[in-house]
């Protein structure tokens, strides 16, 4: 009854021991699972390259790389920085779009129309 309201425990005496093997357990389990992960990742990664070579397939890392070697490679004899690139759309090349496509669009208007627009 002493045990039950919080009275007289009994202490094991190996329970520090126990504790001890039982983390031990823990560890060698963690570990075991890891190895098991590690080998299922390695397998998956030979199959994929396996992949990759027969459809000429190639990494990120791989890709990022060849295009950094292409703008160092460029900028290699360059005393300034590189330039940067316009986005489409951007310059003197609107200009001549818009016009373009005003006169397109007043050669579809009625005659008067057009004589407004032209002056």
């Amino acid at each position: 009854m002493g045990k039950m309201l919080g009275g007289d425990e009994e202490k094991d005496p190996d329970a520090a021991k126990k504790e001890e093997e039982r983390q031990e357990a823990l560890r060698q389990e963690e570990e075991e699972r890891k190895a098991k992960y590690a080998k299922m990742e390695a397998e998956r990664e030979v199959m994929r390259q396996g992949i990759r070579d027969k459809y000429g397939i190639k990494k990120k890392e791989e890709k990022e790389a060849e295009a950094q070697a292409a703008l160092e490679a460029n900028a290699e004899g360059s005393l300034t920085r590189p330039k940067k690139a316009i986005p489409p759309g951007c310059g003197e090349e609107d200009e001549e779009e818009e016009e373009s496509i005003l006169d397109t669009v007043i050669k579809y208007l009625p005659g008067p129309l057009q004589d407004m627009f032209k002056k």
